[in-house]
C-alpha cells in the first residue's frame, strides 16, 4: 500500500501537465517520463508478451499532421510476418497519394524512402477478414500472409477494434496497427492525450500483441522471404538521453 501511494506520487511530480496519465502509468506498474524537450512524454510497462514502449509528440509521419500517439513492443516474431491494418480514411489517402506520386514521377518502382504503411498498400494484397461489416467499413487491412492477416484481425482484435471506432477512433482519425521486423507498432493522431484515450490505445495494443504471437504460431504458409522493409518504422531508441530525469 505504502509503495502505491509512493509511485503515485512520484508520477504526480513527474507528469507535469499530465497529472492524469502520470498517475495512470503508476497504477498499473508503468513508468510515466517527459520527453527531453518537454513536448511529450514516454511510458513504459509490461504485459505478458514483454515490453511495451508508449511516447506522445511530434509527429514521424506526415499523413498523421498533427501530434502522435505511438506505441511499440518487441513480441520477436518472424521477420517475414509483415500485417497492417489501418483507418478506411488513412488507406484511401496514402493509395491515392501513392498513385499520384508515381504515375506523375514515371517511377517503375516504389521509391524505399516511402514509409512501408504506402509500400504494402501497393506489394501486399488486400485482407478481407470475415468478420463484421462495421470492421470492414471502418479498417482496410495488407499482409504478406493473408492466412496470418486473418488469425491476427478475427477473433478478440477484431472486437477491440470496432470498440475503438466507437470510442477514441470514432472520429477516424489516421490510425496505423502493423508487425514489422518482429515487433508491433500502432500510431494514431491524437490531438488531447487523455487518460481514458490512452488507456484504450493500450488495452488494443495488448490485444493485438497476444493475437500477433497465435498468428505467428499458425501461419504455416508465409513465404519464405518478404520483400525488403529497411526504412526506419520508429525514429527514437530508449537510452538515457531519452528522457529528463
Amino acid at each position: 500500500m505504502f509503495d502505491a501511494l509512493k509511485r503515485l506520487l512520484a508520477a504526480g511530480d513527474e507528469g507535469g501537465e499530465w497529472p492524469a496519465l502520470a498517475a495512470w502509468a503508476a497504477q498499473r506498474g508503468a513508468q510515466f517520463k517527459r520527453s527531453r524537450d518537454g513536448a511529450g512524454f514516454i511510458v513504459e510497462g509490461r504485459f505478458a508478451a514483454g515490453p511495451w514502449r508508449l511516447e506522445w509528440g511530434p509527429p514521424q509521419r506526415a499523413y498523421l499532421n498533427g501530434p502522435e500517439l505511438r506505441l511499440r513492443m518487441e513480441l520477436g516474431l518472424p521477420q517475414d510476418l509483415n500485417m497492417l491494418v489501418l483507418s478506411r480514411p488513412l488507406m484511401q489517402e496514402l493509395e491515392r497519394s501513392a498513385f499520384e506520386q508515381y504515375t506523375a514521377q514515371m517511377q517503375t518502382r516504389i521509391d524505399d524512402a516511402a514509409p512501408e504503411e504506402m509500400r504494402w498498400l501497393a506489394m501486399f494484397p488486400k485482407v478481407q477478414p470475415k468478420a463484421e461489416k462495421e470492421l470492414r467499413q471502418a479498417f482496410g487491412a495488407v499482409a504478406l500472409s493473408a492466412k496470418a492477416a486473418a488469425a491476427w484481425i478475427e477473433g478478440p482484435l477484431a472486437a477491440r477494434l470496432i470498440a475503438a471506432s466507437r470510442g477514441v477512433l470514432a472520429s477516424a482519425p489516421p490510425f496505423v496497427l502493423m508487425t514489422l521486423r518482429g515487433r508491433l507498432y500502432c500510431r494514431l493522431r491524437l490531438d488531447a492525450p487523455d487518460a481514458a484515450a490512452v488507456a484504450e490505445m493500450v488495452d488494443l495494443l495488448e490485444t493485438a500483441a497476444a493475437q500477433a504471437v497465435l498468428a505467428a504460431d499458425g501461419a504455416i504458409d508465409r513465404p519464405d522471404a518478404g520483400p525488403a522493409t529497411a526504412t526506419t518504422a520508429w525514429q527514437t531508441q530508449l537510452t538515457p538521453h531519452d528522457v529528463q530525469r
